[in-house]
């Protein structure tokens, strides 16, 4: 985006907060804009041309139906593209997106559990660069990557601050991995975080309260209250998995403890348990696979994870009240049987008043949740009103 020398005097509301606008498609045309915005039509015209010639907006005339009709200003989802990064325990997920988080071009990488950063980015850096080529957008300007990761993360360093099941990645920033591939910002977050946000932003936005279940390998939860994200005081709010549970008891968890509710109720779990009565079974995907070809044993497992996170998540609904509980990862493969138990016992443990008006819906983006919530996030960032506005005056 070509700089240009700032104001003397910049009135609110900015180039970027009018973008803003017209990027959440709150504003249409240069009419609209000027009602909502309280600006003088000269003052409209000079953000729209500020932001076309930077790239993002473009102006359609619309058919007409008698009259001269509104030109319609539009969010130039094709001025550029993110990189998408959902980095799990034994898979990842890449992806190349448009700036609304459309996937142009998308690989997965199946790795072994407990690769190391030196072992897996210089890989992922390589597949990425290629999804360029696939997307047909070798020359597109690159906004930013996006990276997510199971576990707490912190956001200041760009590393995971505590996943005991990635080993090796706790402390390590991960951003001067992506520096061969390009200088635009790295935005990472925790994997259920990255989906929360996406779930909101595609089609669950008039909910500003609701909880986001990640139930896959792992479990986790984002957690969206009074429309913000929450994080908690040390990146941890969410983390679920590792609660205990009487059901669990005894039971050996990979996180080293016991009594955990993922050691029961986690994707792996159910693997283990499936392996150990002689199943082909490497991932929680097989499962799933398995219970639609009408396994008894997978369908009761995936239906007995059900019952055990509702029973969890009980007190979650008690406590935090949400609107809606969408239902992500792995596990929405098999929503039906999973819902049919987490509702038996969420509702059996919740309070009436709690569970009211509770929906209880799946993913929208499904299997592609984590590569759209990665783009997402960075997207959020890099095309924030203040990031606009920093890119146009050369701040």
């Amino acid at each position: 985006m070509e700089a240009m020398p700032p104001p003397a005097t910049l009135v609110s509301p900015t180039p970027g907060e009018v973008f803003a606008l017209i990027r959440d498609r709150r504003a249409t045309t240069r009419g609209e804009l000027g009602r909502l915005t309280g600006l003088s039509r000269t003052a409209v015209t000079a953000r729209v041309a500020a932001l076309e010639a930077g790239g993002l907006v473009i102006e359609r005339d619309q058919a007409s139906t008698g009259g001269r009709p509104a030109a319609q200003l539009m969010f130039n989802v094709d001025a550029g593209v993110v990189f998408s990064a959902a980095i799990g325990r034994s898979r990842t997920q890449l992806a190349v997106c448009n700036l609304d988080g459309t996937i142009l071009a998308s690989t997965d990488i199946d790795q072994e559990p407990g690769i190391a950063p030196d072992d897996l980015l210089p890989d992922l850096v390589k597949r990425l660069d290629m999804l360029l080529d696939e997307s047909a957008r070798r020359d597109a300007h690159i906004f930013g990557v996006g990276l997510s990761l199971p576990g707490t993360v912190d956001q200041r360093t760009g590393a995971s601050l505590d996943s005991p099941n990635m080993s090796g990645w706790d402390g390590v920033p991960l951003a001067p991995y992506f520096t061969s591939l390009t200088d635009a910002p790295v935005v990472i977050d925790n994997d259920a975080n990255a989906i929360a946000v996406a779930e909101r932003r595609g089609g669950y936005g008039e909910y500003d309260d609701m909880l986001v279940v990640k139930a896959s390998t792992g479990l986790a939860a984002g957690i969206i209250m009074g429309g913000q994200l929450q994080r908690g005081a040390v990146q941890a709010a969410g983390e679920f998995g590792h609660s205990k549970t009487a059901a669990a008891a005894g039971v050996h968890c990979r996180c080293g403890d016991t009594g955990c509710l993922e050691a029961i109720a986690g994707g792996w779990a159910l693997v283990r348990a499936l392996q150990r009565d002689g199943r082909a079974v490497n991932h929680l995907r097989d499962v799933v696979a398995l219970a639609h070809t009408g396994d008894p044993e997978a369908r009761r497992m995936i239906r007995e994870s059900g019952r055990h996170i509702g029973e969890v998540l009980a007190a979650a609904v008690n406590l935090l009240n949400p609107a809606v509980l969408v239902i992500a990862g792995d596990m929405v493969g098999a929503y039906d049987l999973f819902v049919a138990g987490l509702r038996e016992t969420l509702y059996g443990n919740a309070t009436a008043l709690a569970t009211r008006t509770l929906q209880i819906v799946p993913s929208i983006h499904r299997e592609r949740s984590s590569m759209v919530g990665c783009a997402t996030n960075v997207l959020d960032r890099v095309l924030s009103p203040d990031a606009v506005d920093a890119a146009m005056y050369g701040d």
